[in-house]
């Protein structure tokens, strides 16, 4: 596994850096044979530590996580506890994915993975809409276009890449969010081919949008 452990405005030492080596081939080497890679990146705000971490294990699983603590040892440690919780829970799952068992359904219809363009927006300034104007707009145009016209209601793309939309069941999809930590997840459906999302609720629940008329949309 290749590991980066990084530090924004502080010093890693070797002595860091081998506990998180360590921490983490213990914990992700239970579950997989070969992980890609790991980055961790400890930072500090005030008097806390944050250490984020984010490991690829192949297979388009992520694992994510995050902590903070007042010493850097410590914010590791939770986070890695965190990922380790997790891959306990969906211990049979991943077995059976890393067999080949979720590349397909008994009785599903088999769909290709989905090619997409990924766009980051900016971010509206706090204070947008302090001259009265509050006009609504859908439109997002690049950072680079626009020349000459008047685009300060628009939204700017600040980064476009490419990205791919993977073919899951829905059980699959919420592992894959509880695993890497992210707010939401699109997906093709397994069982019908229609694009599906999934997302992270404020009461802690996991709620799943499936759009009218998406089955069959995919085939």
């Amino acid at each position: 596994m290749h590991l980066s452990v990084k530090g924004k405005q502080l010093d890693v030492g070797d002595a860091l850096r081998t506990h998180v080596d360590e921490s983490l081939t213990a914990i992700v080497g239970k579950y997989f044979g070969r992980p890609i890679e790991a980055n961790v990146v400890f930072s500090r705000e005030a008097h806390l530590f944050k250490a984020d971490i984010s490991v690829h294990v192949g297979r388009n699983i992520l694992l994510q996580s995050n902590a903070e603590a007042s010493e850097p040892y410590p914010a590791f440690d939770t986070a890695a506890d965190k990922i380790a919780k997790r891959l306990r829970r969906y211990k049979r799952r991943l077995k059976d994915h890393h067999k080949g068992g979720d590349n397909g359904v008994d009785g599903a219809v088999a769909f290709e993975t989905l090619p997409a363009t990924n766009y980051i927006l900016e971010a509206e300034p706090e204070d947008a809409h302090m001259d009265g104007h509050d006009e609504d707009t859908h439109d997002a145009v690049p950072a680079s276009s626009g020349a000459g016209q008047d685009d300060s209601n628009q939204h700017v793309v600040i980064a476009e890449m490419t990205t791919a939309i993977d073919t899951l069941t829905v059980s699959e999809a919420v592992m894959r969010l509880d695993l890497a930590e992210l707010p939401a997840l699109m997906f093709r459906n397994r069982a019908h081919g229609g694009l599906n999302m999934i997302y992270r609720r404020q009461d802690g629940n996991v709620g799943w949008i499936d759009p009218a008329g998406s089955q069959g949309a995919g085939a």
